[in-house]
């Protein structure tokens, strides 16, 4: 099929961002051509017959959760910077699209979801060299503090890196160093580039593929794929403390605890909790620093609720959070709410809950049927990476993150994988299931309030 090549390379391509560091790349405009050979390559299997247009059940919420996105921006912000948000919505659109559409069989599912674990490892990789590193001197460039330049000269603080060679009125911070141009950001915590950049998103991004790896061994056991998943586990559970991020802790137990609970039961989430004891233990920042930022994310929440309040309908409009408060949401739940009102957060519980339906059902249809092993060896994968993805939603403003946007694409590539062998595969949201999700968005905004209340604001 030629959509798939065009597919995996466009996942390659927005983790590991090549133009950012590869000489010669700079500036030209490769999401935009891998968008359009990937495009390309769809419409070639169209037309050959070799793929069939079946839209996976998130879609129309996709869409209207992108158009109302637009909508809200234009009525809170006007025609201003509009163009570079059509194109961010696009991105999205077209992104979601191509590969819950691209993809028509399982053998090209699994080339897909083989990439994304490959070059997700490369991240991991890239950041555990980078945590083992010593520590150099790295200058800031522009206003923005993380936005980091290493200069080549070790250090132990960052008042060293205003003497010696040190580049007249810049400003210096003193972090660990890595491969590719790559520097840690807030005292040690490691990190790629692009749209990993944040600590947090890497420990949530190197958890979530884990589950393609015990779904590649469960597909075909051998002793290289057992070896290959105890080295990449140890490998992501480093990073995930190098990253020092408790939200990432979290997401890596959330993975472990779906397939625990799969073959124990309940129990199985209480062995998952005792696994990750040492990660519990190492990982995420403490004392004041960890203090101050609880401080910082329940005030930019509070601002976010008040948001809300000020607008329920349209929200401050699209990608307009930092514009009323100092720092983003940290929050996705919130994100959605404060930015696009409470039908942004009911679109976009919605599509959550339908790439979980959309396992789930899987999972307990094919229970029984032999035939329908790779389905359900992919369904409960699919399930262990987006739990933890929800998890680490609470914690992250990943609301508009390609790479959740990846995933839920993965589900809707699952969907119509699984029609293309039993048509009679459907999955939706009945009036019950809206309502609740109704209600689970004012749930939302009446427990944060409480809990927000709680902790003094």
């Amino acid at each position: 099929m030629f959509s798939t090549p065009g597919i995996a390379a466009l996942i390659v391509l927005i983790y590991m961002k090549p133009q950012e560091f590869v000489p010669g790349l700079e500036g030209l405009p490769l999401l935009y051509v891998m968008l359009g050979v990937a495009t390309l390559g769809l419409l070639l299997d169209l037309r050959l017959a070799q793929a069939r247009l079946d839209l996976p059940p998130q879609s129309p919420y996709v869409i209207t959760l992108l158009v109302w996105s637009i909508v809200t921006y234009v009525v809170k912000v006007g025609g201003t910077g509009l163009p570079g948000v059509l194109v961010e919505i696009a991105i999205l659109f077209v992104i979601f699209f191509l590969i819950s559409t691209g993809i028509q069989s399982f053998r090209s599912f699994e080339f897909v979801a083989t990439s994304l674990l490959g070059v997700t490892m490369f991240v991991a990789f890239v950041c555990f060299h980078q945590g083992i590193s010593p520590l150099g001197c790295a200058v800031q460039e522009g206003a923005v503090s993380e936005t980091l330049r290493p200069d080549g000269r070790p250090c132990m603080t960052s008042e060293e890196c205003y003497s010696g060679d040190a580049e007249p009125g810049a400003q210096y911070q003193c972090e660990k160093t890595g491969l590719f141009g790559t520097v840690s950001v807030g005292s040690g915590r490691v990190r790629y580039r692009g749209v990993l950049k944040d600590p947090n998103e890497v420990a949530l991004t190197c958890s979530a593929a884990l589950p393609i790896l015990l779904a590649r061994l469960e597909r075909k056991a051998s002793i290289f794929r057992a070896l290959f998943l105890g080295f990449c586990v140890v490998l992501v559970g480093m990073v995930v403390i190098f990253t020092q991020s408790r939200g990432g802790v979290l997401v890596f137990l959330a993975v472990w605890a779906t397939y625990f609970v799969r073959t124990f039961g309940i129990k199985g989430a209480a062995a998952a909790a005792i696994l990750g004891a040492p990660l519990l233990l190492l990982g995420g920042r403490s004392g004041r620093e960890a203090e101050d930022s609880t401080g910082e994310r329940s005030e930019v929440l509070m601002d976010g609720l008040q948001m809300f309040f000020n607008s329920p309908i349209f929200g401050v409009g699209y990608n307009q959070y930092t514009e009323h408060t100092f720092l983003t949401a940290h929050n996705s739940y919130m994100l959605a709410l404060s930015e696009n009102g409470f039908l942004g957060l009911f679109l976009f519980l919605s599509i959550l809950v339908l790439s979980i339906k959309t396992c789930v059902t899987c999972l307990v249809r094919y229970k029984n049927d032999p035939d329908a092993r790779v389905a359900r060896t992919w369904a409960i994968a699919l399930l262990a990476s987006l739990g933890g993805a929800c998890v680490g939603s609470f914690f992250l403003s990943f609301t508009s993150h390609h790479v959740l946007w990846i995933y839920l694409a993965m589900t809707g590539a699952l969907y119509v994988v699984i029609r293309r062998h039993d048509p009679t595969f459907k999955v939706s949201l009945n009036i019950k299931e809206h309502l609740t999700i109704g209600a689970a968005v004012v749930a939302f905004v009446f427990v944060m309030r409480v809990a927000l209340r709680n902790v003094g604001h």
